[in-house]
């Protein structure tokens, strides 16, 4: 067994999973003119691929140490208990978002919002959609990706103790894994029709290829990403990328798109994990880490300080973000989309999701600094000295 697993927190994954939290909140709000600023609108791949690459690398940082020093029962029971963690979020994330709809919906007696958020067959047959949202088969819309993480940490004890045991024969295995679904079409059914939208068997792959940066990649290819030519290699895509996307918002480019290079592009699909967006997010990460340093003295900004403080709480803050792109949905279908509105839920969703990043960081702190004022007495209770 290879023993690489890192000792030390790098402040630049909390600071990009707060990143792309912001960015899901922004781009789940339906119309919203301020996604604009989204890089889902300027490349292949979005804040999803960002997401789960940053769940791998740090489900493997956190239980590749505890695997190593305490063994694959102890690593694997810890596992298990986030996997039950997420799952009572999720489901308390559905109910809550469920009803935030439903109120809604019938309050203002538009039937528009169920439709668009996908909760017609709830209203329905209310019995089996709950059975089968427990069974994450049904998911209203924008709640796709904590199902998939859920499924991606229940595979993960015997993929992190393969990934110990030899990181290219796990490496591998996933990118087979990948090829298959994508070829032979496995996909996971979802309720009342159709399947999942993201779909777990191709999208473990940029999952199992963050947990193998965790432990091994990052050092192992720290000399080819400091190269200039992966740096230009990695730019070049980044604007052909540009360039393809721009024909999708100005279609008379088009014409400059050789008819064989649609052929081979299209479609681009997110479902399965496309390869260009693959890419895509590769590239970016190149680049990313080329110019941003792990030590860059710019992590102590203050500015930078609510997202990172976002990506400390990521679960916490990803429930809220659903809940307040909704809200924010319907402030501007009911009472105004002009755009300064548009700017001021954005803003104001963002906010809130720092303050309340900022106030579960007071609280763990709090228990903290308790739990160190209550040991030496507890300790001395046990010895038998204590009053």
């Amino acid at each position: 067994m290879i023993s690489a697993t890192p000792t030390q927190r790098d402040v630049r994954l909390d600071f990009f999973r707060g990143l792309a939290l912001w960015l899901i909140f922004i781009d789940h709000i339906p119309y919203n003119q301020i996604s604009w600023i989204t890089i889902r609108n300027y490349g292949f791949s979005d804040a999803a691929e960002l997401f789960v690459f940053i769940s791998g690398y740090t489900a493997a940082f956190v239980y590749g140490r505890a695997m190593q020093e305490r063994g694959f029962l102890v690593a694997s029971a810890r596992i298990i208990k986030r996997v039950w963690q997420i799952y009572v979020a999720h489901i308390f994330l559905f109910i809550i978002f469920l009803a935030e709809i439903s109120f809604v919906t019938r309050g203002f007696e538009n039937p528009l919002f169920a439709e668009e958020m996908g909760i017609v067959e709830f209203l329905q047959r209310p019995d089996i959609a709950l059975l089968q949202a427990v069974l994450l088969a049904f998911k209203p819309v924008n709640m796709d990706i904590l199902p998939v993480y859920i499924l991606l940490l229940i595979w993960f004890p015997p993929l992190l103790w393969l990934l110990l045991w030899s990181p290219t024969v796990a490496l591998t295995a996933s990118v087979v894994l990948y090829i298959l679904a994508d070829w032979l079409g496995w996909h996971l059914p979802a309720y009342p029709r159709g399947y999942w939208v993201i779909n777990p068997y191709c999208w473990q792959l940029i999952f199992v290829f963050g947990a193998w940066c965790g432990l091994y990649g990052a050092k192992w290819l720290s000399g080819v990403l400091r190269s200039p030519i992966t740096l230009w290699v990695a730019a070049s895509y980044l604007a052909f990328a540009f360039a393809i996307v721009m024909t999708w918002y100005f279609p008379r480019l088009g014409v400059y798109v050789p008819h064989w290079l649609v052929a081979f592009l299209y479609p681009i699909d997110k479902t399965n994990l496309d390869v260009l967006r693959f890419a895509h997010f590769l590239a970016l990460a190149v680049i990313v880490l080329y110019f941003v340093p792990r030590n860059w003295q710019g992590w102590q900004w203050p500015a930078l300080r609510p997202i990172i403080v976002c990506g400390e709480h990521s679960l916490e803050i990803f429930c809220l973000g659903i809940f307040l792109s909704f809200a924010g949905h319907f402030i501007m279908m009911e009472i105004s989309g002009r755009l300064a509105i548009q700017l001021m839920i954005s803003i104001g969703g963002l906010a809130i999701m720092s303050g309340t990043a900022w106030l579960l960081s007071w609280y763990k702190k709090i228990d903290r600094q308790t739990a160190l004022r209550e040991q030496p007495a507890a300790s001395g209770d046990i010895a038998g000295g204590g009053p």
